[in-house]
């Protein structure tokens, strides 16, 4: 037996028995009633801050609290490709690898080069929730330019603006 605990050890051994006896995937069958919720995709542009902490320490509580409860519960983790924040990352690594632009690169390559930051930051910050011991359903993980999800915000653009909730206007500069 070791003299003293050593936590990143004991503790990252734990949470990885959790996670492969499926104790925080929530059950599509279930007739327990729903309780979900969804991470606030943290920016794959850097790593998780106290904030995230704080804020993942509540939800975490919350949903452990229903999953003891009896609710069929589910904690999507996520993360965001934090749009013009990402890009300017990315530009700035292929100019200073490379010496290219994204316009050198073109749409398709420009965007792969997005995927692979985000494979590099992106997983840091997952196993940076993994080693917090959040009980999220790893099994449902999503991006935010994933094909599904970008789907799904066309979708819901395109009905706002049928509903006549959204739309385009062109206003003057000087407004």
């Amino acid at each position: 037996m070791a003299k003293s605990y050593n936590p990143k050890a004991v503790e990252a051994s734990w949470y990885e028995w959790w996670e492969k006896s499926g104790f925080f995937v929530a059950d599509p069958e279930s007739k327990k009633p729903p309780f979900v919720i969804v991470v606030p995709p943290p920016n794959v542009t850097g790593t998780l801050h106290i904030g995230h902490a704080l804020t993942g320490a509540i939800e975490d509580m919350l949903v452990r609290w229903r999953r003891m409860s009896g609710y069929n519960t589910l904690w999507v983790p996520g993360v965001d490709h934090a749009g013009i924040a990402t890009q300017v990352v990315v530009e700035k690594k292929i100019m200073k690898e490379g010496n290219k632009t994204r316009h050198d690169l073109g749409r398709e390559q420009f965007v792969a080069e997005v995927y692979k930051w985000k494979e590099q930051s992106g997983g840091t910050i997952c196993n940076q929730f993994r080693r917090t011991g959040m009980s999220l359903d790893w099994s449902r993980e999503c991006f935010t330019m994933d094909a599904k999800l970008s789907k799904a915000v066309t979708e819901a653009f395109i009905q706002l603006h049928r509903d006549g909730l959204i739309y385009r206007l062109n206003m003057p500069l000087w407004f």
